[in-house]
């Protein structure tokens, strides 16, 4: 008897023992396994929010020194200029894609953040005093909750001199003071903002062009600039980052990317495939196609669609400038600045390739990069406002072409 309790004793005590580590395994596993998962979500985490190396408190305190600087005056003295409200670190190499906005339009820059993995210059437009104190709150509520936005982008502002733009008060209540992530902050923006055509601004005030895009492409080796409301193709940052690494030679050269508009309700095409299926059956069109057509003609777009499928990004053809040619490009090195002197519409960036060709910069079409405008622009478009903006800037084209026969004597290149 004594013997059978002994042994039932045994086999409990060797029984709790396997119990106890059959728990102890799962413990362990389980730790293991929540040890793994947590390094998951956390490179996933730096995969889609790669660290900052600015805190939220440091780029909102260069927000408020940039504000209470008062700005400069530009060159006309009719507009003040806030550099540097958000400020970006890249590599010299890097290449920027920079573009400018009124404060309406901004809603443009979250699908560029998309599509644009490298870093971003926006210079904004602020034609009233209220617009330029919105613009302040819009970048104080993008720098406080968008990890992105301060680790990519530049932000500027301008305003007419005979305003000031106020450092926002945090404390005050208003349209994006409960906001708590960077999508509510794009989404009230969308519910405030009334996006359309950066110059129709309904005041008097002339919205200046190429002013803010020589203030978005400042201090940059090599910029893509374009307009807020296209958007690159998929990749384009790294393919530009890859071939403009590989050598030393595009010093003189004007990368052009070809572009293009979309229909409205249409999703924007990532790649070339998608691009081509589109331009099949005209729901893509080449840019400014029912507006300039000779604005973009000489990009040959028969050619470029019919190009060979490629892997690499690579200048694919050589294209001679030749008026009124006003192709977006990438270019690094001693890049003309966009005269400002044009303001609203018309000739802002021909006059700029224009110098380009007359400085001895060469045209070189790309293979597979692209931009796309959302939706067509067509004469429709084109009232009576614009016709008599056009026509100014017409005339100062005319004087501006003379001027380059000045400013370079030696070039055998003519407009």
């Amino acid at each position: 008897m004594q013997m059978s309790y002994a042994i039932r004793c045994a086999f409990y005590q060797l029984l709790l023992a396997a119990l106890m580590l059959v728990a102890m395994l799962q413990l362990l596993y389980l730790s293991l396994l929540s040890g793994l998962h947590g390094q998951e979500e956390q490179e996933q985490y730096l995969e889609f929010f790669p660290p900052s190396p600015r805190s939220v408190d440091q780029v909102k305190a260069q927000l408020r020194a940039a504000l209470a600087s008062g700005g400069v005056l530009d060159t006309s003295g009719d507009y003040r200029v806030y550099r540097g409200l958000l400020k970006t670190t890249m590599d010299p190499d890097d290449v920027i894609l920079a573009t400018h906005a009124s404060v309406d339009n901004l809603v443009h820059l979250s699908g560029l953040l998309e599509r644009w993995e490298g870093p971003l210059s926006v210079s904004v437009f602020a034609a009233t005093k209220e617009e330029a104190q919105l613009a302040t709150v819009l970048t104080y509520a993008l720098s406080s909750h968008c990890p992105d936005i301060r680790a990519r982008v530049a932000m500027h502002l301008v305003c007419p001199s005979r305003y000031e733009a106020a450092v926002p008060d945090p404390r005050e209540p208003g349209e994006f003071a409960l906001l708590r992530s960077c999508q509510q902050v794009f989404d009230k923006l969308a519910r405030v903002a009334q996006p359309g055509i950066n110059y129709a601004l309904g005041t008097n005030v002339s919205y200046p062009n190429n002013l803010l895009r020589n203030l978005a492409r400042e201090g940059a080796n090599y910029a893509l600039v374009i307009d807020v409301d296209m958007v690159p193709s998929e990749g384009l940052w790294r393919g530009l980052r890859e071939m403009l690494g590989q050598s030393k030679q595009w010093a003189g050269t004007a990368l052009v990317v070809p572009a293009f508009e979309i229909r409205r309700a249409r999703r924007i095409p990532a790649n070339k495939n998608e691009l081509l299926k589109l331009y099949q059956v005209d729901e893509v069109q080449p840019f400014y196609y029912g507006l300039c057509t000779p604005c973009q003609a000489p990009t040959n777009y028969s050619r470029w669609v019919n190009l060979p499928e490629e892997t690499l990004l690579r200048p694919a053809y050589v294209v001679p400038w030749q008026d009124p040619w006003e192709p977006f490009y990438v270019a690094g090195g001693k890049v003309p600045a966009f005269d400002e002197r044009f303001r609203q519409y018309g000739f802002n960036r021909i006059s700029q390739a224009c110098e380009l060709h007359v400085a001895g910069f060469d045209f070189e079409v790309l293979n597979e990069g692209f931009l796309i405008h959302k939706g067509f622009k067509d004469t429709l478009d084109f009232h009576p406002q614009k016709e008599a903006e056009n026509q100014h800037n017409k005339i100062l084209y005319r004087q501006f072409k003379q001027e380059l026969k000045t400013k370079y004597p030696d070039s055998t290149r003519h407009c």
